[in-house]
């Protein structure tokens, strides 16, 4: 096959093709009529001698051959999109544009209004619309739909670019007529019971299995190893909805400590150390390499770093 004689404009089509699996809302995306859209089908059809979609119940499906391009054509494209990308100054303060950014409310809670308040001094014009985990799906990132996501990650796809925002340590949350609030051990801490709280990573979550601690995390993880186990009763995803339960006179709330130090003081709960050692864990921002170069994104990824290092300054985990 001679590269001289392929449209590169198919390629395109073959990219949303593959990524919409539906022919109209490609042509939609694109911005052509949708019998131009299956022309362009028809034509990739002939130029791989592969039908590469097929219609089944469950809609448009690629075939074999399809799955093996679908890499290799998004990388090319994306190389490209790099590279004709015009190198300009970003000017923030004249910025009108909105950031999708995926973020835990842990993350909300402890980095964005220090964020929001840079922002409205250097770009006022600046949006942010921060997505919940539950949200967004990698391949939302990885097509740049979403501009990066601010979490404690598991693993992470090795294409992603990523930054640590900073280190955190756990502190346990009490109300403070929790009859162990004055004699707070590991014995008392086990017998007591708890409020589990994570949203780790993205994508829709599922059920909690409260015998599987291998998966719980890090303060079971740290307990197990122990050989010891907690008196898990309330499961959620929510950190503030964690921290309100604190208040009830008889629960423990193991958080992280920057969540914990965002309580003010002669509130109706009080912060311990935990009575055993956590490790500490990193909350990562992560973005794809289709926005790894793009002026406007690399600004706020940095204003967003800077934020975080004088937070991490003037806090210790």
């Amino acid at each position: 096959m001679n590269i001289e004689r392929i449209d590169l404009n198919l390629l395109v089509y073959l990219d949303v093709l593959l990524r919409e699996r539906n022919v109209t809302r490609a042509a939609s995306y694109l911005g052509i009529t949708q019998p131009a859209m299956s022309n362009g089908l028809r034509r990739l059809r002939e130029l791989f001698d592969d039908p590469l979609l097929v219609r089944t119940s469950e809609g448009m499906t690629p075939t074999e051959r399809a799955l093996e391009l679908q890499p290799v054509v998004r990388s090319a494209l994306a190389a490209i999109e790099r590279e004709v990308q015009p190198r300009r100054i970003y000017h923030p303060g004249e910025a009108t544009r909105v950031f999708r950014i995926m973020a835990s409310d842990y993350a909300e809670s402890t980095l964005f209004p220090a964020v929001l308040s840079r922002l409205r001094e250097e770009a006022p014009g600046v949006v942010l619309d921060i997505l919940n985990p539950s949200d967004v799906s990698y391949l939302n990132v990885e097509q740049g739909k979403v501009d990066m996501v601010i979490n404690r990650f598991d693993s992470m796809p090795q294409s992603f670019h990523q930054a640590t925002v900073w280190q955190d340590s756990f502190s346990c949350l009490l109300a403070r007529d929790n009859p162990i609030a004055r004699s707070f051990d590991l014995e008392s801490y086990l017998a007591a019971p708890h409020v589990w709280v994570s949203k780790t990573g993205m994508g829709v979550g599922v059920g909690v299995d409260p015998s599987a601690v291998q998966s719980l995390g890090w303060v079971d993880e740290a307990l197990a190893r122990l050989g010891r186990k907690r008196n898990i009763t309330v499961f959620t995803r929510h950190y503030q909805v964690a921290v309100l339960l604190a208040e009830q006179k008889h629960l423990v709330v193991t958080v992280p400590s920057r969540l914990a130090g965002t309580l003010r003081s002669g509130a109706t709960v009080i912060v311990k150390t935990p009575p055993f050692d956590i490790p500490p864990f990193e909350l990562k921002m992560a973005w794809s390499s289709l926005l790894q170069r793009n002026p406007g994104h690399q600004w706020l990824r940095r204003l967003i770093l800077e934020v975080a290092r004088e937070i991490a300054g003037s806090t210790s985990p």
